[in-house]
């Protein structure tokens, strides 16, 4: 999208965008899954997980960590990673700011 079409969308919606966007890949999906199970852990241990390349792994984490749906804590040379809660929350009230707003129509193509 160039820069001067961003001026014709609200600050909610392009946040959401963000946000949608940081989901947007299934390695992601699987390393949320990932520490939402654990609840938190290193990076090497979602190298050891998912069947992808350590810098394949520091890619997608840097794409979550950039959109702010993760955090990492760096402990020597170890980096330890979470869900940041209030990301998290935004995302769940906007990603549902747009679905609910959606009513089942009756006539449609």
């Amino acid at each position: 999208m160039g820069t001067t079409k961003i001026d014709n969308f609200d600050a909610s919606q392009l946040r959401i965008a963000q946000l949608a966007k940081a989901l947007g890949h299934p390695a992601r999906i699987a390393i949320l899954q990932f520490l939402i199970s654990k609840r938190s852990c290193i990076c090497g241990d979602i190298v050891n997980e998912l069947p992808l390349s350590q810098s394949t792994v520091s890619q997608h984490l840097k794409e979550l960590k950039d959109a702010g749906i993760i955090k990492g804590e760096i402990s020597g040379a170890r980096t330890c990673y979470c869900i940041d809660e209030k990301v998290w929350k935004e995302m769940e009230s906007g990603l549902a700011l747009v679905f609910n707003s959606y009513s089942s129509l009756t006539t449609c193509c």
